[in-house]
C-alpha cells in the first residue's frame, strides 16, 4: 500500500484510541466505523486486511510495523487496502477523521474479477486477491443498464431513491441514506434514481 507522503516522522506522539460501531459483522467481513478526533488513533480491530474508507477529506499519520511512518492527505470517498501489518491509522488534522475499515475473514484468492459485470460508468478504485472495491453514481433521475454484483458491502455518502428492475421484469425498491453502511446479497439488476438526490456510494465485494 502506498500513501502520498508528506511527512515522515522519526517519532510517534502520544494517541488515544477510539471506539468503533460494527454495522455488518458476518462469515465474510466485519466492518468497524470510527469517528477519530485530532490525535485519536483507530482501534486496529483484529488486525486482518481490510478496504478503509474515508469518510471526509483530512490528513492521516499511517504508522506501520515496520519502516517510518508517514503522513498523508485523504479526500472523502478514497478508499484504500491495508494488510495485517500495515498498522493503524491517527488522525492528525485539524477536523479529525471518519473511517469505516472492512476487514477480510477469508484467504487471499487468485480470482480477478476486473470490471466484470460492471455498469458502464462505475469506476473501480482497488482489486487484489481479497475484494473488489468500486465507486457507483447515479444522479438524481437517472438509470443504468442492467449489470451484476457479488455479495459486498455498501458504504453511503449520498443517499437516494432507488427502484432495481430484476431480469424476470418485477421491481425491487432499494433505497439507502447517506451514512449507511449496509450488507448487500449479490444481485442482477437495472439500477434507477428515482428521487431527488443522487446516489453515490462505494461497493466492496469480498472474494
Amino acid at each position: 500500500m502506498k500513501f502520498p507522503t508528506l511527512l515522515l516522522l522519526s517519532l510517534c506522539t502520544c494517541a488515544t484510541a477510539a471506539t468503533p460501531a460494527t454495522p455488518i459483522d458476518n462469515d465474510k467481513v466485519t466492518a468497524y466505523e470510527e469517528t477519530l478526533q485530532p490525535a485519536e488513533t483507530e482501534s486496529g480491530g483484529g488486525g486482518l486486511p481490510n478496504i478503509t474508507i474515508f469518510l471526509n477529506d483530512g490528513i492521516i499519520r499511517h504508522s506501520p510495523a515496520t519502516g517510518p511512518a508517514t503522513t498523508a492527505a485523504v479526500k472523502r470517498g478514497e478508499a484504500i487496502f491495508r494488510g495485517p501489518r500495515d498498522g493503524k491509522i491517527t488522525a492528525t488534522g485539524p477536523t479529525g477523521m471518519h473511517l469505516v475499515r472492512i476487514e477480510f475473514h477469508h484467504p487471499e484468492s487468485k480470482i480477478m474479477w476486473g470490471k466484470s459485470g460492471f455498469a458502464p460508468d462505475y469506476k473501480m478504485l482497488v482489486e487484489n486477491g481479497y475484494a473488489r472495491t468500486y465507486d457507483i453514481r447515479i444522479a438524481a433521475g437517472k438509470s443504468e443498464p442492467m449489470h451484476s454484483h457479488h455479495d459486498r458491502v455498501v458504504m453511503c455518502l449520498s443517499g437516494a431513491q432507488l427502484r432495481h428492475v430484476l431480469p424476470d421484469g418485477s421491481k425491487q425498491d432499494s433505497s439507502i441514506a447517506t451514512g449507511q453502511c449496509l450488507w448487500r446479497l449479490g444481485q442482477t439488476h437495472e439500477g434507477n434514481n428515482i428521487g431527488q438526490t443522487d446516489l453515490w456510494v462505494i461497493a466492496v465485494e469480498p472474494k
